[in-house]
């Protein structure tokens, strides 16, 4: 299915160019999980996938919301913290929910309004925001007449005093935004009319006489299906399934055979999507539960067949209708988490744990909640004790017929339950759905809003004044070098940066037309280049050398903690503005906007390792007075000791204490070459020393040199060198036959660390590159490179698009520089 019908283009025109959030939602068979994963690869928006549960999260391609938000499983009441103890989130996940501009949701119906507040109270907190969801986009996909949202009694007596329903339409931090609904209209796993509008009575509870007649007709007293007709059984209970597959198994001759699966890595049982043992006997009635990833397509999810032959490695089914039977081997489910990629600074997909098994279940019976978003030619309902709203709809929209569907008993009004909750949100918010107009208005709204965020620096003059705030209140125990007068600094930023950013901004809102997108608009674009070469100048001479210069050090922990992490702050917001203001410059275009900010959070936001302690040498000292009395004082113990002088300290040693004056133990013991035992011996004798100076000389504060003679710096862009032996360890695993990703899992690695490892020995010509591209794509990536005159890993993806992976391009380029090597030599 293409993204060709009306409705399915405007939910991707919303989701793609503005910021509003969307319920999609639609009757069984219309596209939702379709448009999904069509979405995933058609917005140029950082996304993260969730979904309520740990099956429809692996089938979603993605994660919970519980463990994505690191959210406690109970009630969330409102104004309440989320985040406590062993719930904190980790820096990296921090990072990526800093830098999201798209969360999806997929099966919204089960997502409870506490859930979802909770959901709010962490974007908002990470993100520093008090706007809904800390302004990410929300894209949240499910049928309200399907599946609820689960709520014990006991909960919903807390629940209740906040919330007017447990429906995620009821949470307080949706009701502050304004919610696009899109419901999709056309059916694909439906094609009889007559059918389509009985399923829809029975959606919307308008069941009437002559609706239960049809429907009614259906039951068959005593029906048996023949053998090999596949018909399958929804029950409403686990119980009631477990059952039937049970006996229809033991009714069948011989012994069954049991394979187990092979789980490796993060992968939790509840997630498991199919049975971790897996029994099954020749004549069998089994479900597919996923489809055929190869290029046959011999199978989909939900079809049903025979087992017709039990082989070591492989099981043979023969589905009606098919001629030959299909040979099933063993499938593999990944389990992923998000993760932020090292080289693009993209958000991507880690995969944490595998599963490998059968794609197959005992499909004589089979739950209505595990049947949703399947679909069966033939199929007896049994929903007599339907418990649950919309059970019975989901259970009569699995078939593609009305012949194809039995009744194991008659049907009646009572078993249909709709909450009328649910009938009056459909009614007052999802039949009103947007027009052409309100989609112009969101996109040109979501541009302006964009445009004025970027030249706000409101932050920025806060963060100023506050690091300034703790560098003078704090001025008689830290000691502050390079960089100049922050006061001075924070005057003219706000001077020449925050205020004429207010300035431009009232230009701005001043030119904004309803009727043209500032992206179209030739003169916010002049506008918009001059401003960013202004507001780029002033970052580069006013802010950047002063960050980049100031070091503070300070005997007081709890002070230089403070210190520091204001400072790191104003670093990051300095750099992702400029990268903001900088993205306008070559004309306006809301995906590289987002992208350039998002970029530079993340690569500002990475920890690097601590810088060494400046060295300093002797022509650094500016107290050469102290440095004789030090030389003395060393002389005189050697002497006592009758030892070398280097052996009670270091000239270097010496060196360092001349110059940090340090009047403290603890700030001896910063000393390079000072260690625990030294400060145990001599440090009394030193800092009284120091002390005494400073004290004769009214030396209150230390401001500390340049050194005469750094260390060079690392260069740009290099690294330390990956050692063979963790290279050759991920090579000999994957000519063992292990795939990337299960290389990753097994290692504790990363599958980008695992693509460089074989792209290394690709290089060297001991891995074939056809090994591990395919040969078409290996074929279409070395026309781009000659064509582009370009390695750029980004560029190249940027052209190739979703038809190759980086990991393809990294292995065709790792191949091309290896036959460079060759003809040079």
């Amino acid at each position: 299915m293409t993204l060709s019908n009306h409705e399915l283009q405007l939910a991707e025109e919303f989701v793609r160019h503005t910021n509003c959030h969307i319920f999609l939602t639609g009757k069984a068979g219309t596209g939702k999980t379709t448009f999904l994963h069509a979405i995933k690869t058609r917005t140029p928006k950082r996304m993260v996938v969730t979904a309520p549960t740990g099956v429809a999260a692996i089938n979603a391609g993605g994660v919970t919301l519980h463990s994505f938000f690191q959210l406690p499983f109970g009630p969330f009441l409102p104004g309440s913290e989320v985040h406590t103890g062993q719930h904190r989130i980790r820096r990296e996940k921090q990072n990526i929910i800093r830098s999201l501009d798209l969360l999806v949701i997929d099966e919204i119906s089960m997502v409870r309004a506490d859930l979802l507040d909770g959901v709010d109270s962490v974007l908002r907190r990470y993100r520093r925001s008090e706007l809904p969801f800390g302004g990410v986009q929300l894209l949240m996909i499910g049928d309200l007449h399907q599946l609820s949202p689960v709520v014990k009694q006991a909960e919903w007596q807390l629940l209740k005093e906040y919330y007017a329903s447990p429906y995620f339409f009821s949470s307080a931090a949706l009701g502050r935004t304004e919610l696009i609904p899109i419901e999709l209209k056309h059916i694909y796993r439906q094609s009889d009319q007559r059918f389509i509008e009985l399923l829809n009575r029975v959606r919307d509870n308008r069941l009437d006489p002559d609706t239960l007649r049809q429907l009614n007709a259906r039951h068959i007293p005593d029906f048996a299906p023949r053998v090999g007709q596949g018909v399958i059984t929804l029950c409403t209970h686990n119980s009631g399934a477990d059952a039937i597959n049970e006996a229809k198994l033991k009714a069948l001759k011989g012994s069954s055979r049991l394979f187990d699966a092979e789980a490796e890595g993060d992968f939790p049982e509840h997630a498991y999507p199919t049975a971790g043992t897996l029994a099954v006997k020749t004549g069998a009635q089994v479900m597919f539960i996923r489809n055929d990833m190869s290029a046959g397509k011999a199978y989909f999810n939900g079809k049903i067949g025979e087992v017709t032959g039990i082989l070591n490695d492989s099981i043979e089914v023969h589905c009606p209708g098919d001629r030959e039977p299909i040979t099933v081997e063993k499938s593999t489910w990944e389990n992923i988490e998000y993760t932020i990629d090292p080289q693009t600074a993209e958000i991507s997909q880690k995969v944490i744990g595998t599963f490998r098994q059968y794609p197959l279940k005992l499909a004589w019976a089979i739950t209505v909640h595990k049947s949703q978003g399947l679909t069966f030619d033939k199929a007896v309902i049994d929903v007599q004790a339907a418990f649950a709203h919309g059970q019975v709809y989901v259970a009569l929209s699995r078939c593609r017929t009305l012949e194809g569907l039995v009744l194991s008993a008659p049907l009646t009004c009572l078993a249909v339950k709709t909450d009328p909750v649910v009938r009056r949100f459909v009614g007052e918010k999802v039949a009103q759905p947007p027009s052409a107009e309100t989609l112009a208005a969101a996109k040109n709204h979501y541009q302006q809003q964009l445009l004025l965020e970027c030249f706000t620096f409101e932050r920025l003059r806060w963060l100023l004044g506050r690091v300034n705030g703790l560098l003078r209140g704090n001025a008689r125990v830290i000691q502050v070098s390079g960089g100049g007068d922050i006061a001075q600094v924070q005057q003219q930023a706000a001077a020449e940066i925050c205020e004429v950013g207010e300035k431009f901004k009232r230009q701005l809102q001043g030119m904004f037309n309803d009727g043209r997108l500032p992206a179209d608009d030739p003169a916010i674009l002049d506008r918009l280049n001059k401003a960013a070469v202004y507001f780029a100048e002033k970052f580069a001479t006013l802010l950047t050398p002063w960050l980049a210069a100031v070091a503070v050090e300070s005997d007081n922990k709890e002070i230089r903690k403070s210190i520091h992490e204001a400072i790191q702050q104003l670093r990051e917001e300095s750099v992702v503005k400029q990268a903001g203001v900088l993205a306008c410059r070559e004309g306006f275009s809301p995906g590289r906007y987002l992208r350039a900010v998002a970029a530079a959070a993340m690569t500002v936001a990475q920890p690097k390792a601590k810088p060494a302690a400046a060295t300093y040498t002797q022509a650094d000292v500016g107290h050469p007075e102290l440095f004789e009395a030090l030389r003395q004082w060393r002389k005189e113990k050697a002497a006592e000791a009758g030892v070398a002088h280097y052996q009670i300290l270091h000239q270097k040693t010496l060196v360092q204490i001349a110059v940090h004056l340090p009047e403290s133990p603890a700030a001896l013991k910063r000393i390079k070459g000072i260690g625990k035992r030294l400060a145990a011996r001599f440090g009394d004798e030193l800092t009284a020393l120091v002390a005494d100076y400073r004290r004769r000389h009214g030396i209150e504060t230390v401001a500390l040199p340049e050194p005469s003679a750094p260390a060079p710096p690392r260069k740009p862009g290099t690294a330390p060198a990956v050692k063979e032996d963790t290279r050759r360890a991920s090579f000999e695993l994957f000519q063992e036959g292990l795939g990337i990703p299960q290389i990753a899992s097994r290692r504790g690695l990363s599958i980008q660390t695992i693509v460089k490892h074989l792209a290394f020995f690709v290089a060297r010509g001991e891995l074939k590159v056809d090994r591990v591209v395919a040969a078409e794509r290996q074929r279409h990536i070395e026309e781009k490179v000659a064509a582009l005159r370009t390695k750029s890993l980004k560029e190249l993806k940027t052209a190739l698009g979703d038809a190759c992976s980086y990991g393809d391009i990294q292995m065709v380029l790792a191949h091309l520089d290896g036959l460079a090597s060759q003809q040079l030599e």
